[in-house]
């Protein structure tokens, strides 16, 4: 049988761990929202050929915005397996939509606008990974 090692949970090494995941974590967070809030309105108002209104389309991200809002400080602390694991959750709503909406816009716009939602399915994969290490490196739940 093979030996699998298990991860030591209260050694020094895994706490400098978990420090450098939630600040990366809190990064790409960040990173994201602001893309999905601001930058994705504005790519879109100068890519599309309809030129649709950039504020409305902030407004209208910001409202879709309001549950990762929510859950920012949670994010933002990351120290909470319980928040974390709900905030996984909701984050991978929001990876199904926007993988959805990836599709749709590459059938409608081609790869000329695509690349926009792609930028977003990828930030979302990025923090989907991040809290699923982090989740396997904090103390246990149920401890």
């Amino acid at each position: 049988m093979a030996n699998k090692k298990t991860l030591d949970r209260a050694s020094s090494e895994n706490v400098v761990a978990i420090a450098n995941l939630q600040a990366k974590l809190r990064i790409i967070w960040l990173v994201w929202l602001t893309y999905r809030s601001l930058g994705l309105p504005v790519l879109l108002g100068l890519l599309l050929p309809a030129h649709p209104d950039i504020i409305g389309g902030i407004a209208w991200q910001v409202l879709w915005l309001v549950p990762a809002l929510i859950v920012t400080p949670w994010m933002l602390k990351g120290k909470s397996p319980y928040a974390l694991l709900m905030s996984s959750m909701l984050t991978l709503v929001y990876l199904g939509a926007s993988g959805v909406t990836l599709f749709s816009r590459f059938y409608d716009s081609g790869i000329s606008v695509a690349w926009v939602y792609g930028l977003d399915v990828l930030l979302l994969l990025a923090i989907n990974m991040g809290l699923f290490k982090l989740l396997k490196r904090l103390p246990s739940m149920n401890g």
